[in-house]
């Protein structure tokens, strides 16, 4: 009925009789699988780099942070000084108020005794005018006093050079007092102002011991990841050589079996073309017999016409014991006047004739060799049409029971059956498709609606790819007549399918997109111009 048939190796089989070699199984998904080993690859290299950059700049915080103890220690030693300096400003301070305060004291004794003095020399020139008034009285007396009088003067003189002395002492010991004090207020202002950077230098330390701290906490989980990333590397590579071995003795096999078919199909268009050129042979020799038989009737109707003698009886006139050479030389004179009174004749038919039986008997060869190999391809062919409706009833029989899961998922219930229309030849029979939705009666396919038929086919389709995965597959809005529950279905059913096939689907439906990992779309921003864009919705952390 003109149907095609594929094995499950991937052969297809034609009503003609024809066949060509399809895919061999190859369940690993190398594409995917190599594209994610390069971004595995690509996500440690930007992991290295990221933790050299890291590693870096702790380094620099490092140094920093050393830089800021030997500065914090140098700090520590200038205030240490600073401290030392200030007790010893305030010592002097306390010892020049000491002072200060033993010159006031010392001042304020001068003065008592300066007014002391005083007094006494009011007392002495009151004594000494009344000394002038008696000193008429006594010149003795006036010498004492006189003396007296001198001596006190000097004293006085004493007194107040020493007075002057400690107003010196006590102006000098001021200054010195503001200057300790200015040199205190001095220190307290330095003391102060490295307080302040001390606590500034201990607020940056602190910061930077969080970075570090943060830093080796980073460096250590991107060390984690990366070890988990080159763990999962080593595995894929482990997993690729072993499915690259698989496909390569995959490949050697098929490519020796399309050696054979190649090596098949020329032996048997070698047969064909032998077997034309034999059947146009046969034709040709056919007619050339049937000429030749048609010229022995003709010579045999002559020899009964001319001679009124059968075949037979002219192989009766053949004489054996002639043996006498001059008569038959005299007969053979006879007989050669006969010939040339019945006229010219073909002296080389006989080798003629003994040619053609020649090429008769090689042709005759040939044919039966080529019966012989029709008949043996004859066999094959059954041997493999045996094999065909072996594995077709296999195979039919998987795909109804995952046609029925298959249809149940996306559905949400109901049953799904698979049937072939009876015929004498499982192989040219027909296959029936029966679908049941939840809630409704069983039906043929035929009856269903739109959305209904679309969503069959693909459970179909998606039942073929479960037992046979293909490394790629084209779909092209396939689910455009599917509500948007029955696309939410599609989409989540065709996503589990990317664990061992890459699709590529052309859609228009919402549903469908949020499923994608990648979408290509054109878009026209000005009038006559279209651009392509596209969004990556695979998240970029492989460890989620």
């Amino acid at each position: 009925q003109g149907v095609r048939m594929v094995t499950l190796e991937g052969e297809l089989f034609v009503p003609g009789g024809a066949i060509s070699g399809g895919a061999f199984k190859n369940s690993s998904n190398l594409l995917s699988r190599r594209r994610e080993i390069e971004e595995l690859e690509k996500k440690i290299k930007e992991y290295k780099q990221q933790i050299a950059d890291t590693e870096k700049e702790i380094e620099e915080l490092k140094q920093k942070r050393n830089k800021l103890r030997m500065d914090n220690e140098s700090l520590k030693v200038d205030i240490q000084k600073k401290y030392i300096e200030q007790n010893t400003a305030l010592l002097n301070v306390e010892k020049a108020k000491e002072k200060k305060n033993e010159a006031i004291l010392g001042s304020v004794n001068l003065r008592n005794e300066g007014v002391e003095i005083e007094e006494q020399l009011k007392e002495i020139d009151l004594r000494k005018e009344e000394i002038i008034k008696t000193l008429s009285d006594s010149e003795t007396l006036e010498k004492d006093l006189t003396k007296k009088i001198a001596e006190d003067s000097s004293e006085l003189d004493l007194i107040r050079e020493r007075e002057s002395e400690y107003s010196t002492d006590l102006t000098r010991w001021d200054l010195e007092v503001n200057k300790m004090l200015q040199k205190q207020d001095f220190v307290n202002q330095n003391l102060h102002r490295i307080e302040d950077e001390i606590s500034r230098y201990v607020i940056d330390a602190r910061e930077l011991e969080d970075k570090i701290t943060k830093g080796e906490e980073e460096m250590a989980l991107k060390e984690s990841n990366i070890s988990e990333i080159e763990k999962t590397i080593v595995e894929s590579h482990s997993s690729q050589d072993k499915k690259q071995t698989e496909l390569t003795e995959d490949i050697n096999k098929r490519d020796s079996l399309n050696e054979k078919q190649k090596s098949f199909f020329k032996t048997r268009e070698e047969i064909s073309d032998r077997i034309s050129a034999l059947d146009k042979e046969i034709y040709r020799l056919n007619a050339q017999k049937e000429k030749f038989e048609e010229a022995i009737e003709t010579q045999i109707s002559y020899m009964w016409e001319e001679y009124e003698i059968t075949l037979s009886d002219a192989g009766s006139l053949r004489d054996e014991s002639m043996t006498d050479l001059t008569g038959m030389k005299k007969e053979i004179s006879k007989v050669k006047d006969a010939i040339k009174k019945l006229g010219d004749v073909n002296v080389n038919a006989i080798e003629d004739y003994r040619n053609l039986m020649e090429r008769y008997t090689f042709l005759k060869t040939q044919h039966d060799d080529l019966v012989e190999a029709k008949e043996t391809l004859q066999g094959i062919i059954t041997e493999l049409d045996e094999a065909m409706r072996k594995q077709f009833t296999e195979s039919f029989k998987d795909i109804n029971e995952e046609f029925d899961k298959v249809f149940k998922e996306l559905f949400g219930g109901g049953k799904g059956t698979l049937e072939l229309i009876e015929e004498e030849d499982i192989l040219e029979a027909g296959i029936r498709i029966i679908a049941q939705p939840p809630g409704k009666k069983l039906q043929n396919m035929m009856q269903l609606s739109g959305g209904e038929k679309a969503l069959t086919a693909i459970a179909l389709l998606f039942a073929i790819q479960n037992l046979k995965p293909s490394p790629f597959c084209l779909l092209d809005e396939i689910e455009a007549a599917l509500d948007e529950s029955n696309v939410d279905r599609f989409a989540k059913y065709l996503h589990k399918l990317t664990k061992h096939t890459q699709f590529i689907v052309i859609t228009h439906r919402r549903g469908t997109m949020q499923k994608a990992d990648r979408l290509y779309g054109i878009t026209m921003q000005e009038k006559g111009v279209s651009a392509l864009v596209s969004v990556n919705l695979i998240d970029k952390d492989l460890d989620d």
